[in-house]
């Protein structure tokens, strides 16, 4: 197997090798996964392999968890089909940045994401080191946000265009979950920045420390937390894949966020996404 650094930032490209072979080889799994801790994300072609092998692929991470919104296969429970078409609405959920399921109470620990068809051009997806985003914020940010926790919804954003019953069905199954702002990568113990879209609020800022007025609550916190979730766009922190049929992407959700970009419309693009359950971030 061949490794090939993308960016300064995160992601490696993975040749002479097929995944379905990881599932079998102890060894060869266990250096994907080193690889996939130390870049984050990994991206390999040509992957011509089954739906069961790519469950199974994904398995050996840990169990996979179905989505309460996006479809799984029939035959395959775990394996999201991301499916867009010309005919279909303009679902305007992945061009965001985001981490999966942070609305969940144990979010993710990672996602395979493989191409079953893709627009010619268009339709790449992108992807940010949330742990260097940390590490390059100012430090009066950082003793800022030390101690900091913030609720996470499905129902602010999946459940935005639902009917209101649907929607307060939708929180009464998945009541916000919260998180800290700052939480530690179980297995590196890097230190991740941990907010994006689905974060709603900080639960804990309205504290005498650093609100001197009522006024100072609202603006202040919202302020602080616009400012954070910007920090996943940062071009030195991203690295940009193009996709093709076949082609595979391997995160770690845990210390990522990343974006579907949205710019191929009329064309199809459909993906299968086999999630990784994770566990609470601390």
């Amino acid at each position: 197997m061949r490794v090939e650094q993308l960016t300064c930032a995160l992601g490696a490209q993975l040749y002479d090798v097929n995944l379905a072979d990881a599932v079998r080889d102890e060894s060869l799994f266990a250096e994907i996964r080193q690889l996939l801790l130390k870049h984050k994300v990994l991206f390999l072609r040509d992957q011509d392999i089954t739906r069961a092998e790519h469950v199974a692929f994904a398995r050996r991470f840990g169990e996979l968890e179905d989505h309460p919104v996006a479809g799984s296969h029939p035959d395959h429970p775990g394996l999201v089909q991301i499916y867009k078409t010309p005919e279909s609405p303009a679902e305007r959920y992945e061009n965001s940045w985001h981490c999966d399921a942070s609305w969940r109470e144990a979010p993710p620990m990672g996602a395979v994401l493989r191409c079953v068809e893709c627009p010619p051009v268009g339709g790449d997806t992108t992807w940010a080191n949330m742990a260097l985003a940390y590490e390059r914020l100012p430090e009066h940010i950082k003793q800022q946000i030390e101690g900091l926790r913030a609720r996470h919804s499905i129902e602010a954003t999946f459940g935005a265009a639902m009917s209101i019953d649907k929607r307060l069905a939708l929180k009464a199954k998945y009541p916000d979950a919260e998180h800290p702002v700052v939480r530690t990568h179980p297995e590196t113990g890097e230190k991740i920045l941990f907010v994006n879209v689905y974060t709603t609020h900080f639960t804990n800022f309205h504290t005498a420390e650093r609100v001197r007025f009522g006024q100072d609550a609202n603006p202040g916190a919202s302020d602080l937390l616009r400012y954070l979730i910007s920090q996943a766009c940062i071009p030195e922190y991203q690295v940009r894949w193009r996709w093709q049929p076949s082609s595979v992407a391997i995160w770690d959700n845990r210390c990522t966020q990343h974006y579907a970009v949205m710019d191929y419309q009329p064309c199809h693009r459909k993906m299968e996404r086999a999630g990784i359950i994770g566990d609470q971030p601390f």
